[in-house]
């Protein structure tokens, strides 16, 4: 008998049962619309990790106070902040030639007033700077220069998030004047629509010039009087160069803050693109994590064929007798057992892929910042295991009916 036949002969076995069949796939639909839909999530959320990092700039280092293992420890410390005078350092071509453009920032969190709306978000006292490395400009009005800068100009540039719930519509927030901790600053621009990065939403965010953010507003200062900063933005001059300018970078500081050749840094240079890797491998280990709990599903399914044909092997015992005493193989009789299992698995497989990608659509819908991958691996993957759990669990039921006496299966009533 060939295979074509097989599956003539399945089809027609299982249309004549249509609601056990349907029961015993509905292990499998669910198992494959599990595995779709939560690899399809998963790999939303690593897409979705790496876009919010690369979004913050290209060719990035970060520069932050502490050693990332003593953060905690040596906060507020003298020795664990970054000022003002590092970021002169770092502007030293003669230290770091492959530094680009550096945006230091000095930021936390303060009231802003206007009319009688008072809203509690993010103060950025930033550089001009701080635009072209984050890929992040206005979309009405202008960010601040220089000028600005030098001369501690009471300015604002307000998110679309601040924009919004400060000002009521009609009112154009540029010319505005608004009260950050009670210190008037005059709004000049509004940034356009960024949305959330997964480290907060950069709409909801107020930037200052930073000097005037030192003034007014954070007026930490070192054991030296010098104006602290939270953290400092460094663009490399190319990707290339990524490696090299934090080997300058950290050079440059340690000389700054007059480290002796065994003293450990007291501060940290972060590389964009191992913080990606890094997040990386942390969303691949979840995608792999849900598709294997969605895998047990399909192995209850599975279960649940070898139980159906282990029925469907009694059930017709007589017909398999007939068919041996007709001259069929006991190879035959294995073939049709397995085609059976393989059909049933497979159609409730591909069942499974629509109604997987349907449910990784509407996860998509109802989570407005993610957006959820069917990926053909996913897809592969989830066939390729409903037919295998159909070829494994139906395996003894074929062997089975394939070792059955004729003599004996003619007498079973």
């Amino acid at each position: 008998m060939n295979i074509g036949e097989s599956i003539r002969i399945a089809f027609r076995g299982l249309s004549a049962n249509k609601m056990r069949s349907l029961l015993t796939m509905l292990g499998i639909i669910i198992g494959v619309a599990a595995v779709i839909a939560l690899v399809s999530v998963g790999e939303g959320v690593q897409s979705f990790v790496s876009s919010s990092f690369q979004s913050l700039g290209s060719n990035l280092l970060y520069v932050i106070p502490g050693r990332l293992s003593m953060r905690q420890s040596m906060t507020g410390s003298s020795i664990a902040t970054l000022t003002m005078a590092d970021v002169a350092a770092l502007q030293d071509k003669r230290r770091a030639p492959d530094v680009g453009l550096i945006a230091p920032e000095s930021s936390g969190s303060k009231s802003v007033t206007y009319g009688s709306k008072k809203i509690l978000t993010t103060i950025r006292g930033v550089t001009p700077e701080y635009t072209i490395v984050h890929n992040f400009y206005p979309q009405m009005g202008s960010f601040f220069g220089e000028v600005e800068v030098r001369s501690r100009a009471r300015v604002a540039v307000l998110g679309q998030d601040v924009a919004e719930e400060l000002f009521p519509a009609g009112i154009y927030p540029v010319g505005e004047t608004i009260k950050i901790d009670g210190t008037p600053f005059r709004v000049i621009g509004v940034m356009e629509k960024k949305g959330g990065t997964g480290f907060g939403s950069r709409d909801a965010v107020v930037f200052v010039p930073i000097t005037a953010a030192q003034d007014r507003l954070f007026p930490d200062r070192n054991l030296r009087g010098e104006p602290v900063v939270n953290v400092i933005y460094v663009q490399a001059v190319d990707e290339s160069s990524i490696a090299a300018a934090s080997a300058q970078i950290t050079r440059a500081l340690r000389q700054t803050h007059r480290l002796a050749a065994n003293d450990e840094d007291d501060f940290s240079v972060i590389n964009q693109a191992d913080v990606v890797s890094i997040a990386g491998q942390i969303t691949g280990t979840l995608t792999i994590f849900l598709g294997a709990i969605a895998g047990i599903s399909l192995l209850v399914g599975g279960i649940g064929i070898m139980n159906i044909m282990l029925v469907s092997v009694t059930e017709r015992t007589r017909e398999i007798g007939i068919r041996k005493a007709v001259g069929a193989k006991r190879r035959d009789i294995l073939v049709q057992f397995l085609v059976e299992a393989m059909v049933l698995s497979l159609i409730g497989g591909v069942i499974g892929i629509v109604l997987g990608a349907t449910s990784s659509q509407a996860i998509s819908r109802l989570m407005e910042d993610l957006t959820t991958v069917v990926s053909v691996r996913s897809i592969v993957m989830a066939v390729g295991f409903s037919a295998a759990v159909g070829l494994f669990f139906g395996i003894y039921p074929a062997v089975r009916a394939a070792r059955l006496h004729p003599i004996e299966a003619l007498r079973y009533e």
